[in-house]
């Protein structure tokens, strides 16, 4: 594959008649398929035989900054990625831009510190919100791109789904339709180091704890890392370690890209034919390298999940206990666990549509049981006492939906989750994404979904101003209002705490700039 003038892949495709025989491999420029779900496409006969079009696939890896933790109510400031082949070799140049941060949002300072990116560079050098997500749903997570991050399942997948939730696209295509697809390899490089590490250097604390931050495992493998915490360089440095992983342990690699469908999760790790299997998650014990055998005991509390015990330890102690009690171990807060005597339930739930880092038992060498500390005859003895008790895995599973409910928010860009778009207010939704700042001025969708007449205010307030009444107008900023009259108070205690710290000087005077300049 190469790149067209504008960094869009030229993919090289095969093509196909229908009896099956190829013709060599031929270039079309920035091709795109009337029939994407199909993933083919038949044009006219060639010698009166039809072909097909098969589409390549590729990896885009990424990475994001933003302006704070929390998905729902921070920003992504920064975007960067590297669209590679299936041998992580580049295709085309890399994508880096900054999005701008609207006079609704403060930063936290904290992030801000870290990432060295200021409000105002966002205005001054990046693109909107909404620019922003044309961008990367035309040009990046196009058809049959696979998507990849470090910790980006949890982190930044979400940063992704919420800002195009508040913009009108929808939320989880980029991700699964059309041949795409996504792809975590924090919990790669976690199975790699606890079942095959040879050839790859892992790097350790000052106090000998296995650590896998990125910046780490890039500096220890002597891996491209210009600056860490800027989102371009930690992409290069995770597809160099990609490569890595690729070429000292091809076999776990593949199988664990294998792994990305949820379907092949489900065949190894099966309600139906219940089996112990290895586990790497960051909920298992570091002095393990996070990685232990479980087994399925029950339904998760959510479609596409399993409950799953932890076979280190022996189920005798919470045979005995119901669902209450069994619950108030489950939601025990911080203090209680650290009461003397407190043992904790060694189950958790796997959710198939994560990624998750799973093998067959089989792969556990000698060299790997030992070093996780993995007796396969305890195993074995904890599997004999679950199996003779198969209630437990229901008392287990009713404990799990004790949980307290999440209080339910009354603001829309918190509500994603609360159920999903109807076809027709999806049509809709593309209307208002192809709507200018004079269309939107008077433009009233009958939508279905009771979120999204609030969410269509607050896009045209950021994205369109102008587009707004002057009611609009005058509501915009009371919302401005009542919003940063909240977080002011406790961003600029936080301003004086880094001051105090002799943190930098130049970006703490541009966030009391940018305090100033948005305050109401």
């Amino acid at each position: 594959m190469r790149s067209s003038p504008r960094g869009i892949p030229e993919l090289t495709i095969s093509v196909a008649r229908h009896d099956h025989t190829l013709l060599p491999d031929t270039v079309f420029p920035s091709i795109r398929l009337p029939h994407p779900s199909k993933g083919v496409f038949i044009f006219p006969s060639i010698y009166n035989l039809p072909y097909t079009i098969h589409m390549a696939q590729t990896f885009f890896f990424y990475d994001l900054e933003t302006s704070g933790f929390s998905a729902r109510d921070d920003r992504i400031m920064q975007f960067a990625g590297q669209r590679t082949d299936m041998d992580l070799q580049p295709i085309g140049e890399p994508v880096n831009i900054l999005v701008k941060i609207t006079d609704d949002i403060l930063p936290s300072p904290d992030a801000i510190m870290v990432t060295g990116i200021t409000p105002q560079s966002t205005l001054t050098d990046g693109y909107g919100e909404k620019e922003f997500c044309d961008i990367i749903m035309s040009d990046v997570f196009t058809d049959d791109t696979i998507a990849v991050g470090f910790n980006s399942v949890r982190f930044d997948d979400e940063f992704i789904r919420h800002t195009l939730w508040r913009n009108f696209y929808d939320p989880y295509e980029w991700a699964w339709a059309n041949g795409r697809g996504r792809w975590d390899m924090l919990d790669v490089v976690r199975m790699t180091r606890a079942l095959r590490p040879d050839g790859i250097e892992w790097p350790t604390d000052e106090t000998g704890k296995a650590v896998n931050k990125l910046e780490l495992l890039g500096k220890a493998n002597n891996l491209t890392h210009t600056h860490a915490h800027d989102a371009l360089s930690d992409v290069e440095v995770l597809i160099d370690l990609a490569r890595l992983i690729r070429t000292k342990q091809r076999k776990l690699y593949d199988y664990l890209f294998s792994l990305r469908d949820k379907k092949a999760v489900g065949q190894l790790v099966s309600l139906d034919d219940p089996k112990p299997f290895v586990y790497t998650s960051g909920r298992y014990d570091p002095a393990y390298e996070k990685t232990t055998v479980s087994f399925p005991i029950a339904p998760g509390t959510k479609p596409g999940s399993v409950l799953v015990y932890d076979l280190r330890y022996d189920p005798t102690p919470f045979l005995t206990a119901g669902p209450r009690q069994l619950a108030s171990v489950i939601f025990a807060n911080r203090d209680a666990r650290k009461v003397e005597g407190f043992v904790a339930l060694p189950v958790k739930e796997l959710a198939y549509n994560r990624c998750p880092a799973v093998a067959p038992v089989g792969v556990l060498d000698e060299s790997a049981r030992q070093r996780l500390a993995i007796d396969l005859t305890d195993i074995q003895r904890h599997l004999a006492i679950l199996s003779t008790n198969p209630t437990f895995g229901a008392a287990v599973q009713e404990a799990f939906e004790m949980r307290e409910p999440y209080e339910s928010s009354t603001d829309v860009e918190h509500q994603l989750y609360d159920g999903f778009m109807s076809d027709k207010d999806k049509g809709r939704c593309s209307a208002v994404r192809a709507a200018d700042a004079n269309e939107l001025a008077d433009f009233h969708p009958q939508f279905i979904d009771e979120r999204l007449p609030e969410l269509l205010f607050r896009y045209k307030a950021r994205q369109f101003p102008e587009s707004l009444g002057e009611d609009e107008h005058t509501k915009w900023e009371e919302y401005r209002e009542t919003k940063l009259q909240k977080l002011l108070p406790g961003y600029f205690e936080i301003l004086e705490r880094l001051q105090r710290s002799g943190a930098d000087t130049y970006l703490l005077e541009e966030l009391q700039l940018w305090a100033e300049s948005v305050a109401p």
